[in-house]
């Protein structure tokens, strides 16, 4: 959940999200009043991770526009050991470090403070499993996020992108697309490490998606 052109908060007030399944099943999630902030809806969460969920256990996750946190929180709610949360707003950092907080999940999220092009560039912390790119719209980030990703990688590493609907972002070589869908405001899409082993995930539960072969 991201500053984009989509979907703009009201302003004035704080709205929520809520983690859709796991341990934490129906938690809110604080959305801050941001100018443009855009919540992913809870069907495309939904659809995002019923893909996810076979792999979820015991995976590391990167989330690199972290936001209200409902991707890398929803992730360790369904399994996954540990999630890194990057965001540079200092307001919404503060919010992600109290929802942790909140949830007593100190020793499993960690959310820094950070530019995520700029934190690809320091020092590794580990190889991640499972990454979710979805950037400000307006930003036009993904090129540079992409290109400075690859040692942070886990062999057969995941990567969830979302861009506008119109515009179909691509990962590049070494990528195969897994499953895609598209709401009216943005195009979600899975991607698999080529050369990763085999893995069997689940079907979404609508039929809106599609599938390589």
């Amino acid at each position: 959940m991201k500053p984009g052109t989509a979907k703009a908060a009201p302003r004035g007030r704080e709205g929520s999200v809520r983690i859709i399944g796991g341990r934490w099943r129906g938690t809110r999630l604080p959305v801050p009043d941001r100018p443009g902030l855009r919540p992913t809806s809870d069907r495309a969460r939904e659809t995002l991770f019923n893909w996810l969920q076979p792999v979820l256990p015991g995976a590391r996750v990167l989330d690199l526009f972290a936001g209200s946190g409902a991707l890398g929180l929803e992730a360790l709610s369904r399994g996954a050991r540990e999630a890194l949360l990057v965001e540079r707003d200092p307001g919404l950092v503060e919010s992600l470090r109290a929802t942790v907080e909140r949830l007593h999940a100190g020793d499993e999220a960690r959310p820094v403070r950070a530019d995520a092009s700029t934190l690809l560039r320091t020092p590794l912390q580990g190889k991640f499993d499972i990454v979710f790119v979805d950037p400000p719209f307006d930003d036009d980030l993904w090129a540079t996020v992409l290109a400075a990703l690859p040692p942070w990688l886990a062999e057969d590493a995941w990567l969830y992108l979302e861009s506008p609907a119109g515009r179909a972002v691509e990962p590049g070589p070494g990528w195969r697309l897994h499953r895609e869908s598209r709401s009216r405001d943005a195009r979600h899409a899975l991607y698999r490490r080529s050369g990763g082993g085999a893995a069997t995930l689940a079907r979404p539960p609508d039929d809106s998606a599609t599938s390589t072969p």
